[in-house]
């Protein structure tokens, strides 16, 4: 399901299990960044999402420590590395392993 509710011009979308926020709806018809929201559900589903987001949180301010950087403290967060690394792959989570966020 999708919502037009994303604010901001920073972020093109949003996965918030079941739904994908998306800032505009030309981003709807971006296989790749679907993919990507697709590929943070099954991370969602798979740590019962409260805890997806309670590491995503710790993960990305430890990051944000470390190297000073918002945009790079982001992308370096584990959920988006494996999201970025395989958003072009359209057959990835067919394939995927559990916790494919931490290999």
């Amino acid at each position: 399901m999708l919502f037009k509710l994303l604010p901001g011009k920073k972020y093109r979308a949003m996965a918030l299990f079941p739904f994908v926020l998306v800032r505009d709806i030309d981003i709807a018809s971006n296989p790749a960044i679907l993919n990507h929201e697709k590929i943070h559900h099954q991370q969602q589903k798979e740590l019962l999402l409260i805890f997806f987001y309670l590491i995503y949180i710790l993960e990305f301010l430890i990051r944000y420590l470390q190297l000073h950087n918002w945009d790079e403290a982001y992308k370096s967060i584990s959920f988006e590395k494996e999201a970025y690394q395989n958003e072009k792959d359209l057959n990835y989570l067919k394939s995927r392993s559990l916790y494919s966020m931490w290999k």
